[in-house]
């Protein structure tokens, strides 16, 4: 297939069959589920060729300020034709003057720099089987009403104006809060990913609460399969991989077009998703 054949359309979502294709093929653990959670949020493109996906990408659009570009993957057998390159492209085009984040591969490097990209944190990737664990105290289980002020949390932590992600996170997961003096300090999401779960984001004051508002949400859960993406610096890996999960890889974490960051004593020990941020 020549270069020229390749068609870039809107990413609708009659190309997710296509696309979960793809991310098989690449070993990636996403279900047709997670393709679409990230569709929702983003407008996307797919590349088409011979009538079949052959390449995405996706723009996720968090308020007038940040965009994380996700989903970036090109059939195996028709790299090396410049699709990746037309798929950024547009993706930083639909982010418009947005600062971007992504989460790239060692192979996906190249490309991202060229690009404007530059690294600034190492992610982490823990899975496996949860190990026993009990449920500590001053952690509980969250209401309704406390998902406006965990968004206005998460964006002091990260940034990133969430609130269109935080309303379906209150649809398909459960969050974990700590409050203190009548407010909320900390919080954590556990919900439904790949081959099982996915806890994150995980947004607190410090480590210890971090790994208190994770082992709420994990207690009575032992044997199940749970997903972890955290940064290389967060203090979590000894516990993590003591807990049943184990480092299997992660990612660079870039920015470009980086906006300047106010101070913060709160901060994100655990992502939404490499995707997502």
């Amino acid at each position: 297939m020549l270069a020229s054949e390749i068609e870039l359309v809107e990413f609708t979502p009659a190309h997710l069959e296509g696309a979960l294709m793809l991310s098989q093929q690449a070993q990636w653990p996403h279900r047709i589920e997670d393709w679409a959670m990230v569709l929702s949020l983003s407008r996307g493109v797919a590349a088409i060729g011979h009538g079949r996906v052959v390449g995405t990408a996706m723009a996720t659009l968090y308020g007038d300020d940040v965009a994380t570009i996700n989903m970036v993957i090109v059939d195996e057998a028709m790299r090396g034709l410049g699709i990746g390159k037309r798929l950024m492209d547009f993706a930083l085009d639909a982010a418009t003057d947005r600062e971007c984040r992504l989460v790239a591969t060692q192979d996906g490097l190249p490309l991202y720099e060229k690009l404007g990209f530059r690294e600034n944190a190492r992610i982490v990737q823990h899975q496996g089987q949860i190990a026993a664990i009990s449920a500590p105290q001053g952690v509980e289980w969250a209401t309704a009403a406390d998902v406006a002020e965990f968004a206005a949390l998460d964006q002091a932590a990260c940034g990133m104006n969430r609130r269109n992600l935080f309303a379906l996170l209150a649809e398909h997961g459960r969050f974990a809060v700590i409050r203190r003096n009548g407010h909320i300090s900390g919080f954590g999401v556990l919900r439904s990913f790949g081959r099982g779960e996915l806890a994150g984001p995980v947004v607190a004051d410090n480590a210890a609460d971090a790994k208190n508002l994770l082992s709420f949400l994990l207690a009575g859960r032992e044997g199940n399969f749970l997903r972890v993406d955290t940064y290389d610096d967060s203090g979590l890996a000894t516990w993590l991989t003591e807990s049943g999960l184990s480092h299997v890889g992660g990612g660079i974490a870039m920015t470009r077009n980086a906006a300047p960051r106010e101070n913060t004593t709160i901060h994100t020990f655990a992502l939404a998703s490499q995707a997502l941020g």
